[in-house]
């Protein structure tokens, strides 16, 4: 853009010259000239103004481009799934604790949850919300833990009852995570849960991404 100013100074310079065919006075050389000056003010402020203009107008399209990718980057990183342990029947009690596999995929968009494993490996680092609910019969205890990379988050604990037939509860968190971060539910040693398509779940999702 500089260019183009010294270029239109250069021809308007010129133009000036060209008229002087070498026997016109000097006074009437400077009369000339300045006639000339106020419009070449005019078009340098109006080609300033124009600069200017669109500077503001290239910074406008960075911060929609930004704003564009910020809102694509958002849809890649969109981590949901649900699960439940599948199968139709008691699973433990174990002698020590075990790690439940929850195999009855229901959602898992980003494929973050493995049903191999039954471990939530964190795609991305963020705000994450789980939840976990069970069913059990009353004969044996149930203790299920929600574990980050081998430390209990939290617990839902039920007694061995001889009057109750069948027990239910869960619990949730959120939970701040860094990417790698894995996430997964122990079943307690000498406990059990029953294992159903619908009825013993483990759910989660991302929050908001960092």
């Amino acid at each position: 853009m500089n260019f183009t100013i010294l270029l239109s100074v250069s021809l308007c310079t010129r133009l000036l010259f060209a008229q002087d065919d070498g026997n016109t006075p000097e006074t009437e050389k400077n009369i000339e000239t300045q006639s000339c000056f106020p419009d070449m003010c005019n078009f340098l402020k109006e080609f300033g103004a124009m600069k200017e203009k669109l500077g503001a107008m290239e910074t406008t399209l960075k911060e929609s481009a930004k704003q564009i990718l910020e809102l694509k980057n958002k849809e890649r990183t969109t981590v949901i799934f649900s699960a439940a342990t599948g199968g139709n029947g008691a699973i433990g009690p174990f002698s020590t604790a075990t790690t439940l596999i929850y195999r009855t995929v229901k959602t898992n968009i980003g494929n973050a949850y493995s049903p191999f494993t039954g471990i939530f490996a964190a795609p991305v680092t963020g705000t994450y919300y789980f939840t976990f609910f069970y069913h059990a019969g009353g004969a044996h205890p149930v203790s299920l833990t929600l574990t980050k990379n081998d430390q209990v988050v939290v617990t839902t604990y039920d007694h061995r009852t001889s009057h109750d037939g069948a027990d239910n509860g869960g619990n949730a968190v959120f939970l701040q995570l860094q990417q790698g971060d894995q996430v997964y539910v122990r079943l307690g040693a000498n406990t059990n849960v029953w294992g159903n398509n619908d009825i013993t779940t483990f759910s989660g999702f991302l929050v908001s991404h960092v």
